[in-house]
């Protein structure tokens, strides 16, 4: 199975793939989608972003993607743009018949470092722990391969908690 992890942003979108094989995890590939400087029209900014990630799912065909939980912060214009810029990186996999998770930062750092407040830096290292080898293209795409570990991790224990109770059902 074909894991896209996506770290929405309007400036940088993250995205990261990954392989599911059983138990392991193995690399596929890693980016950040750019729009334009900060004074661009924001709906050619999240045209932009839409084409570049259409492109990645239709290079890559994954199979399953999950999407990070927007955070509130002070700055409610900042929060409503990214929140416009969520709504693309759930968009696009919508739009090639994936159901697409969706998990909170908190969620995600437990998940991949074992602490729900870890930091970036720790993030970072637990992903190059799980991904030996892999050239991470940046913050976003680090963050992006996370949230793809995170979903694989869950997926995999749903597809268990499933086997067990078509086990018990006999």
């Amino acid at each position: 199975m074909r894991v896209l992890g996506i770290d929405p942003g309007l400036r940088n979108l993250g995205w990261g793939l990954i392989d599911v094989i059983g138990t392991r995890i193995g690399h596929v590939a890693n980016g950040i989608c750019h729009s334009d400087g900060g004074d661009g029209d924001l709906a050619e900014r999240l045209r932009s972003l839409h084409a570049q990630l259409t492109e990645v799912v239709k290079t890559y065909a994954p199979d399953a993607a999950a999407v990070e939980h927007t955070f509130v912060n002070k700055d409610a214009v900042a929060t409503l743009k990214l929140g416009q810029a969520r709504g693309i990186a759930l968009l696009v996999p919508a739009q090639f018949g994936l159901a697409v998770g969706e998990y909170a930062p908190n969620a995600v750092k437990k998940t991949v470092v074992g602490v729900g407040h870890a930091a970036k830096v720790q993030v970072d290292h637990m992903v190059r722990l799980h991904l030996p080898g892999v050239q991470i293209a940046g913050a976003d795409a680090a963050d992006a391969l996370a949230i793809a570990i995170c979903h694989a991790h869950h997926l995999q224990s749903a597809g268990r908690l499933q086997a067990a109770l078509r086990k018990a059902a006999g």
